[in-house]
């Protein structure tokens, strides 16, 4: 079973998530800081490029099925045009105005 949107504890992932499910590049943009980086399965990558491919061309998307307490640890359901879908990690860091500047994802 899997944990909507709208129910996950920290704002800014609630507001990744359903950006990112919603193939939302500009609400994808707003909850990122500008200089905002991420790795997937341990590789630093360009963090839009990485999105255009792996999220909106692809039409990506988060299935959460758990989140640790506060919210900055998801394990999700992801799913795309490219790969199918597998079982994912995802960590956030957040900065003080609760904006996301990092975050990580890998197979769980």
């Amino acid at each position: 079973m899997s944990i909507p949107a709208e129910s996950l504890s920290h704002p800014a992932v609630r507001d990744f998530v359903a950006a990112v499910n919603a193939g939302d590049r500009n609400a994808f943009a707003d909850v990122l800081t500008p200089n905002a980086t991420m790795s997937d399965d341990g590789s630093e990558r360009d963090l839009y490029q990485w999105a255009e491919q792996e999220i909106f061309s692809a039409h990506g998307r988060m299935d959460v099925e758990s989140e640790e307490p506060g919210g900055l640890v998801l394990v999700a359901r992801y799913s795309n045009d490219t790969w199918g879908a597998m079982r994912t990690a995802w960590q956030f860091t957040i900065t003080d105005d609760e904006k996301i500047s990092r975050f990580e994802t890998g197979q769980a």
